[in-house]
């Protein structure tokens, strides 16, 4: 969706050009769309019947350089998976959630330190945003829209460190990790 939406946004447009919007937007941190896979994605596109190559041309020694417009098809496929993102829930999966789940298999002291530690890195990358959303970087190179989009990432982030220093507690003050009663049952370490 993204490559369709910033072509749709920006025709025509060359590739080179989407990839360098998507790189200043950081895309392949938040979006998971990796620099490397933007040509093919392109091309892939094409073949799908979503973008058209308006010209290519070939400047110098350079690489031959194609510019794509959408078409109708790709017009209403981006409008679907617009919509189709903004009106329903999408939880991506969390590698964290997998390893939280064997909490039990690390020494107490390490997981408190290690939630610890995560809510530090949190904390971090909050300062990083608020720093950025206060910036004349922020204000006066980026659509508001930005500005907001990082309000509900520090959100997250708030709540999960208050969360890890929550859970960090409770893991130091002894709370069992099995439910009352079971903690001498059998099969359960």
């Amino acid at each position: 969706m993204m490559i369709l939406g910033l072509v749709r946004w920006m025709q025509p447009v060359h590739g080179y050009d989407v990839r360098r919007e998507l790189l200043s937007w950081n895309a392949d941190k938040w979006a998971n769309v990796q620099p490397g896979s933007i040509y093919h994605a392109l091309r892939k596109l094409t073949e799908e019947g979503l973008l058209r190559e308006v010209a290519t041309e070939q400047v110098g020694a350079r690489p031959a350089r194609t510019t794509y417009e959408v078409t109708a098809k790709g017009d209403e496929e981006f409008e679907s998976l617009l919509r189709g993102l903004w009106w329903q829930l999408h939880e991506p999966a969390d590698p964290f959630a997998a390893a939280f789940s064997f909490l039990p298999a690390l020494p107490r002291e390490e997981a408190s330190a290690a939630l610890r530690n995560r809510a530090n890195l949190l904390r971090a990358g909050v300062e990083w945003m608020r720093t950025s959303v206060n910036s004349d970087w922020m204000r006066e190179t980026k659509p508001v829209h930005v500005g907001w989009m990082f309000e509900l990432w520090m959100a997250r982030a708030e709540a999960e460190i208050a969360w890890c220093e929550r859970v960090a507690e409770r893991i130091d003050s002894g709370v069992s990790y099995l439910p009352a009663g079971l903690e001498r049952a059998e099969g359960w370490a």
